[in-house]
């Protein structure tokens, strides 16, 4: 039996809590450093990305990993999501700052978006978004609303693109109030009534972005900001999960009472779960919370010997006080 211990105040008493990290399906994947995770319940699988070679590979929940798709002109893959249908796996691909393969003619230039079928892995759409909008270029990370558009974070570019399901791309929301220095626009969601909500590393905010006037950019009002906030994942109307890295490493549930005007932290994992750089998260069966463990601080350090074994880990939500 785990042992437990009494942590700091959280709701005005004593919260019980387990002294260990929790659950990681690990698996072997040298070089990969996975950056996005999707879920599949089709096929109860996971795919993950890679900031380091772009290949875009499957996780069982025993820790077997293979490659679906490996094509070293990718450079990295970063953030995945599923397509609406569940028959394809759609990829952010860009070369930010880790790929083995980097170029000069790709290195922070490279924005796409790249679409996998999951039944024989064979790339069914690859979509340029760079010649969108001049300057630098990063694709970050996705979402799909009903009707089967994408819409895709360029974190250099500070703009959101979307692409229409029959492929045709375009500059979506371009607000000053994306504008920082180094990464900006990072993880995003469709939330069903009909707007984005999507948070910036760079400044720690979280913005609603409503889909059919996308000059209204409005910044939802939080209890902090989360700086290098990183993936998002919407759990239901009223609830979000977010990511934060950067020496942080955690992840929060956001609440909203008020259509998303503001939102409150209800809960939050713990130092004690030891996550590794924490990038993006996905939802499994019976609505767990599944996080990529990224390890993305020793490709910062030139003196790291470079991972073979990386891990998904489930995130235990501790509540808040009010």
């Amino acid at each position: 039996m785990k042992n437990i211990f009494l942590l700091f105040l959280l709701t005005g008493c004593a919260t019980v809590i387990p002294s260990e990290p929790t659950a990681r399906i690990e698996f072997m994947a040298p070089e990969a450093y996975p950056e996005g995770i999707a879920f599949d319940p089709a096929a109860n699988v996971y795919y993950v990305s890679s900031a380091r070679t772009g290949t875009i590979g499957k996780v069982t929940p025993d820790g077997l990993y293979t490659a679906l798709y490996t094509d070293p002109e990718l450079r990295s893959s970063y953030g995945l999501k599923m397509h609406p249908d569940g028959k394809m796996v759609y990829a952010c691909v860009a070369d930010a700052n880790y790929s083995k393969y980097s170029t000069p003619d790709t290195k922070k230039k490279m924005s796409r978006l790249v679409g996998i079928s999951t039944a024989d892995g064979k790339k069914v759409q690859d979509i340029d978004l760079a010649g969108l909008v001049p300057g630098e270029h990063f694709a970050n990370d996705l979402t799909f609303d009903t009707s089967g558009n994408a819409y895709i974070t360029d974190s250099f570019a500070h703009v959101i693109y979307k692409v229409t399901p029959s492929g045709h791309a375009s500059v979506f929301a371009d607000s000053p109030l994306f504008k920082t220095k180094g990464v900006g626009l990072n993880g995003i969601v469709w939330h069903p009534d009909g707007y984005l909500l999507a948070v910036n590393s760079g400044t720690g905010i979280l913005y609603k972005i409503d889909a059919k006037q996308p000059t209204d950019v409005r910044k939802v009002n939080t209890d902090q900001y989360f700086l290098n906030g990183d993936g998002l994942y919407l759990m239901d109307d009223k609830s979000l999960i977010l990511v934060q890295n950067g020496g942080s490493n955690k992840i929060y549930k956001l609440t909203s009472d008020s259509n998303w005007q503001s939102a409150k932290i209800a809960s939050t994992t713990l130092a004690a779960d030891r996550f590794a750089y924490p990038t993006t998260a996905t939802v499994a069966r019976e609505k767990n919370v599944w996080v990529m463990n990224a390890k993305f601080n020793e490709l910062a350090d030139s003196s790291s010997v470079p991972s073979k074994k990386f891990s998904m880990q489930h995130a235990r939500f501790i509540p808040v006080g009010k």
